[in-house]
């Protein structure tokens, strides 16, 4: 499809789910580990995406999701991410969504940044468009 897609956000937000959903859909989507990296700009030098988009949740979602998990391993992988947040394209709450609405969400943002929908994408211009953007 064109776009090089970079997903960030720290441990548990949902990346993981969300770049496979992505790859199945024909897009080149990569996760990076940037809340790992003291370099603040791996996320551009390793991945040198087209699009950045950050997935965000709240310790007690990630706790949910994760067993082991404390404020302070958030809020050092969210410093790590200060610069990848900044120069994000779009930033994505994960808290309320399901892994469908998050994908959802992602793939309606795409369309608006590629300007070719999933439908169309998939079977030519002839297609209906069925997405919509929700702001």
């Amino acid at each position: 499809m064109g776009l090089r897609i970079a997903i960030v956000g720290p441990c548990a937000s949902g990346k993981t789910v969300l770049v496979q959903a992505l790859r199945a859909k024909g897009y080149d989507a990569r996760q990076c580990a940037q809340e790992h990296s003291y370099v603040p700009t791996m996320w551009q030098r390793i991945s040198r995406p087209d699009v950045l988009i950050y997935l965000d949740a709240e310790l007690t979602t990630i706790m949910q999701r994760r067993s082991t998990w404390d404020k302070r391993l958030l809020e050092e992988q969210r410093q790590r991410l200060s610069h990848a947040r900044a120069h994000c394209d779009l930033y994505l709450r994960t808290d309320t969504l399901s892994r469908e609405e998050v994908v959802q969400a992602v793939l309606n943002f795409l369309e608006t940044v590629s300007g070719i929908s999933q439908t169309q994408a998939q079977f030519g211009d002839r297609a209906q468009q069925f997405c919509r953007l929700d702001n």
